[in-house]
């Protein structure tokens, strides 16, 4: 009876549009602003060799480091943990301030380059100090997403659950447009390299703002629910993380996630770069044409969510951007073109894969892993991909530090071939078709419901 009345209770609030898109809109502002800080640094790589003299390999470091705490400290399968044992807002908000954290010491990093002198473990001291900033906001970024994602889920089950996603989605890649766009006017603007930075983290303080806001609107629906001790989280258990790692299909979705956002967040890292030495594009306007990518996921995601809500499809979905993936890839590689306007066509094809492939695989995980463990389901994910997060960047530096350098500029700065970076890119492609070949077949067997709609009529 007690099952029966909350679930009577929760339905109500949730059944509230005002409510549910509210809560929405609260917590997409948040992770709009974590976005902004995750790409800011990419337009910047020519810059910092040439003010602070800053290598590829320096540059790979510095990004990899996005995921250093996350997959060697189990940060974020601790983070999934917490989420289930403590709850969204208590997990939100910690993450939020773990952002604001680690977005100032590499600001203080950036800022303040010219007083670090010497080197950590053969690596310079600015590096080191902006590295271990962004690994500290890597931490805090990721835990954010799995918790906003639950966030949509507790809100959204039932309902929009996958356009919702999706609209989130389109409101953190805001933040990244703006990030790739903007970061190097503001910088000149100024005349401050670390300009974008501390623009970043006022957003940041914004984005905590947004989630406490977020917490109020939330604990109502608690309090709707006191009678039938709705507060009380599961008790974590560790046979929640064997009952999660003996399911395949969570596996087929882990790395689906981790190869295919192995072959579009690291090359958004060097995308700017790409536009200046392949396609001869000025760098202040260089970073125009990959925010194209981010600018089209965000009218795309919530369209092929949308489709998922209502038609079902998800696998093919995940099939179809994978495919497209590869293509784009594979013509960046190719000696083909070399002119603006190849590359902003390239662009579009990427965001719409963009779009594809997240508005399904996220409103996927609900069908195969149970609502009490999604916090710890989505924390194993995450940890999965951040490897590729962290280890994608690192070699592309390397590769391009090692085979690809073909000149110098009179500011010291590189140009560079990225063919074979491309190349690799586009393996990366190949590989999660396969799995997502994989992960329809599995459906198939399982039943998961993966090409069904999630909205229940």
């Amino acid at each position: 009876m007690a099952e029966i009345l909350r679930q009577e209770l929760r339905q109500k609030l949730s059944d509230s549009k005002a409510a549910r898109w509210g809560v929405l809109c609260v917590v997409a502002l948040t992770m709009f602003c974590g976005y902004f800080i995750t790409d800011v640094m990419a337009p910047l790589k020519s810059m910092l060799e040439s003010e602070f003299e800053w290598s590829s390999s320096d540059y790979g470091f510095f990004t990899s480091a996005y995921g250093w705490f996350n997959v060697f400290l189990f940060m974020l399968i601790l983070g999934g943990i917490i989420l289930d044992k403590m709850g969204v807002r208590f997990t939100g908000v910690g993450a939020c301030i773990l952002m604001l954290s680690g977005c100032a010491l590499k600001y203080y990093a950036v800022a303040y380059g010219g007083a670090f002198e010497g080197t950590i473990f053969g690596i310079s001291t600015q590096v080191m100090v902006a590295s271990i900033g962004f690994a500290i906001f890597g931490m805090g970024v990721e835990i954010a997403g799995i918790t906003v994602t639950k966030v949509i889920v507790r809100w959204f089950k039932g309902h929009e659950m996958a356009l919702a996603m999706g609209l989130q989605v389109s409101v953190a890649r805001i933040g990244t447009t703006l990030a790739l766009s903007g970061a190097v006017p503001i910088a000149k603007y100024f005349n401050n390299i670390s300009a974008p930075i501390l623009f970043g983290l006022v957003l940041l303080c914004i984005g905590l703002i947004a989630f406490l806001v977020f917490s109020v609107m939330d604990r109502k629906l608690d309090a709707s629910m006191t009678q039938t001790d709705e507060n009380a989280e599961e008790p974590f258990k560790v046979s929640d993380i064997l009952f999660i790692v003996k399911n395949k299909g969570f596996w087929l979705i882990a790395l689906l996630c981790v190869l295919f956002y192995s072959a579009v967040f690291p090359f958004l890292k060097y995308a700017v770069d790409l536009m200046t030495n392949k396609y001869n594009v000025e760098l202040e306007f260089a970073g125009n044409i990959p925010a194209i990518l981010p600018l089209g996921a965000i009218f795309l995601t919530p369209f092929f969510g949308g489709v998922y809500d209502n038609k079902g499809k998800g696998a093919t979905i995940m099939i179809i951007g994978a495919i497209l993936l590869i293509a784009v890839h594979f013509l960046f590689a190719i000696p083909l073109l070399n002119v603006w306007w190849f590359a902003t066509a390239l662009m579009v094809l990427l965001g719409i894969a963009f779009s594809l492939v997240p508005s399904a695989m996220w409103p996927s995980v609900p069908k195969i892993i149970p609502e009490n463990k999604l916090g710890t389901a989505y924390g194993l994910i995450f940890w999965v991909q951040n490897w590729g997060l962290m280890g994608v960047p690192y070699l592309i530096g390397k590769v391009l530090e090692k085979y690809c350098i073909t000149g110098q500029r009179p500011d010291g700065s590189f140009t560079y071939d990225y063919t074979l970076p491309m190349i690799i890119f586009t393996c990366f492609g190949i590989l999660a078709l396969i799995v997502a070949l994989l992960l329809k077949r599995e459906d198939r067997i399982k039943g998961y419901g993966l090409e069904l709609p999630n909205i229940k009529k």
